[in-house]
């Protein structure tokens, strides 16, 4: 998560979002995008809104007889302006947009993560906030409370909803984030209205659908270019076909990224379960892709594998269809985590990322995956994971 501080806060406070990206197109750092300038423009306005805002008001103070006076005549919500809900095909620039409106954002205290790892984070801390109060009746209130102390500002990267515990949090949740005055901006692939339909427990998740679009204005950047797309490409991250050739060089890549570490199987402890690893050493983890995917696992699994070991190697990923849903559901969740992470990501596979996932419940969204993908195959990606690498197994070295 990103986090900004009051110095930095009052640097951006003069320049807008708009402001900034004319510049970088000016200076050549951006491609002119009239499709993404019309959404900047939609986030200048809130960035002026919230310019505007009046700061939250002091804890309140007083005994007994003020307190039954806050009782008796509650305090108004503070106010706020809407917040922005991005949607659009994959690579075309809502993460960018959004990422420079939080750098201009005139608030300081704000808050950028992405959706997987905040509903990592929520799960985590109802579980701490039970074990600490075993008598509370209902944690969601002070998590609310906690979340708007350190942040007016949230802004969710990849906003997404396939957990069925995810979903029977979120309406509630975020009901208590808006009471406390907190602004909400979020990028997606998908529409309000198709979030986590089509599974069971999806009309328990309607009313979340609504308090979405009661607060947040929904803002569609739909530009012809997909910008992740012709970045210069490693064939060695994506081997296919899954044959003996395949398995012999991912033994190499596990050798390099091993470093004379000794392989071997590993257990990981987080948040009261484990997670067996099936062969690891120094930075770098590998599955057969059943053993990580074929059996019931969730983000919170894939962000403890993802934080535990920069590299990832996964050996025989197949092609699915109707039938591996859940399959295909699980490996975008990984994917999803391993991409937040910045890891490298080694496989061998029977397709390449666009013909894995073709026809089957959730296979659309699987275009944003194989993107993901594609962008990590990237010589970019590569020297950054590397460098990750390097700098966890040396903090390991004794």
């Amino acid at each position: 998560m990103t986090y900004i501080n009051k110095d930095e806060a009052s640097s951006f406070s003069g320049r807008g979002p708009l402001a900034v990206y004319r510049e970088r197109i000016a200076s050549g750092d951006l491609k002119n995008d009239p499709d993404q300038a019309r959404v900047v423009d939609r986030l200048d306005q809130l960035w002026h809104e919230l310019a505007t805002m009046p700061p939250p008001a002091p804890p309140a103070k007083g005994g007994l007889l003020a307190g039954l006076a806050r009782r008796l005549k509650p305090q108004a919500p503070p106010p706020r302006p809407r917040g922005l809900y991005i949607v659009g095909r994959v690579g075309r620039g809502k993460t960018m947009v959004m990422d420079l409106f939080f750098s201009c954002a005139p608030v300081q205290k704000k808050e950028r993560i992405h959706f997987l790892r905040f509903m990592q984070d929520v799960h985590q801390k109802l579980h701490d906030l039970k074990a600490a109060n075993p008598g509370m009746t209902d944690p969601i209130p002070p998590l609310a409370a906690a979340i708007a102390a350190r942040a007016r500002l949230l802004c969710f990267d990849e906003f997404q909803v396939n957990d069925i515990a995810d979903a029977m949090i979120l309406g509630r949740l975020f009901e208590a984030l808006f009471a406390q005055g907190v602004v909400i901006v979020a990028t997606s692939n998908t529409e309000p209205g198709e979030l986590f339909q089509n599974r069971p427990g999806a009309d328990a998740f309607k009313p979340f659908i609504a308090i979405i679009r009661r607060e947040l204005d929904t803002v569609e950047l739909d530009s012809q270019r997909d910008y992740r797309r012709g970045r210069q490409q490693d064939r060695e991250t994506w081997l296919v076909p899954a044959d003996a050739q395949a398995r012999a060089r991912l033994d190499a890549i596990f050798t390099r990224y091993a470093e004379g570490e000794k392989a071997a199987a590993v257990t990981l402890e987080f948040s009261g379960r484990t997670f067996e690893v099936d062969q690891a050493a120094g930075s770098v983890a590998r599955f057969d892709f059943n053993s990580l995917c074929g059996t019931p696992r969730g983000p919170n699994d894939y962000l403890a594998l993802a934080r535990r070991f920069p590299v990832l190697i996964i050996d025989g990923i197949p092609s699915m269809g109707q039938d591996e849903a859940n399959l295909a559901r699980r490996f975008i969740t990984l994917v999803d985590a391993l991409y937040d992470n910045g890891n490298l990501l080694f496989a061998s596979a029977e397709a390449a990322p666009d013909q894995l996932f073709t026809t089957g419940e959730g296979s659309d969204a699987f275009a944003r995956t194989a993107s993901r993908l594609a962008e990590m195959g990237s010589e970019s990606w590569l020297a950054r994971g590397a460098a990750a690498a390097q700098a966890a197994h040396s903090l390991s070295t004794p």
